[in-house]
């Protein structure tokens, strides 16, 4: 019935939202997290081609020349960027892409005309964000200062969003975001209505 759809999720780092797409795809059918190129190192649990392509500055500034990406932003001193090649792959297995982005990447998309689903993950508070940050032991006091810097930038950028959901707990955002999907998948403009009339020899 849906035609492959795109849903672009944004949120501050920490806020669960690579966490909340990757779970996503374990639950429903038909959809996909796409992985997004970045040059930053991979944390110590990452893996290639599960979490991120990990490429060099050189590679990822080629791709962007060549227009390989759908979107692509500097973000935290780092690159990351969505190929074409990547959405290209997903929706040729007649799958709906979800889409985890900085505010950045998600305003190109729009800006871009793109059509998608664009859903905003909010923190509970900036004092629980904080004590996110810190417990992945992955980043130093200062990174950590500059995360939270950033976060009230992204924040700004809510408004802009057709959905948000809090994570104040992984469970009940993660029904959120499923109803999201399904809801979306309902809508009279995601239905081939065309193919509906010719099964049921509607004139």
């Amino acid at each position: 019935m849906n035609r492959g759809l795109l849903f672009i999720v944004s949120a501050p780092s920490g806020a669960g939202k690579t966490t909340l797409c990757k779970e996503l795809s374990g639950f429903l059918p038909d959809i996909s997290h796409a992985i997004s190129h970045t040059t930053r190192a991979p944390r110590p649990t990452e893996k290639e081609g599960e979490h991120y392509y990990f490429v060099s500055e050189t590679e990822f500034k080629k791709l962007a020349e060549c227009g390989g990406f759908v979107e692509h932003a500097t973000v935290h001193g780092h690159l990351y960027g969505t190929s074409k090649k990547e959405l290209e792959r997903i929706f040729g297995q007649g799958k709906d892409v979800i889409l985890d982005i900085d505010t950045q990447g998600a305003a190109q998309i729009r800006n871009a005309g793109i059509r998608g689903v664009f859903i905003f993950i909010l923190p509970p508070s900036m004092e629980e964000l904080e004590r996110r940050l810190k417990g992945r032991d992955s980043d130093d006091e200062t990174e950590i200062a500059r995360r939270l810097k950033r976060a009230l930038e992204e924040l700004e950028s809510f408004e802009q969003y057709d959905y948000v959901i809090v994570n104040d707990n992984l469970g009940k955002a993660l029904d959120a975001l499923k109803s999201v999907i399904i809801a979306e998948r309902c809508r009279l403009v995601n239905t081939d209505t065309a193919a509906v009339r010719k099964n049921f020899r509607l004139a």
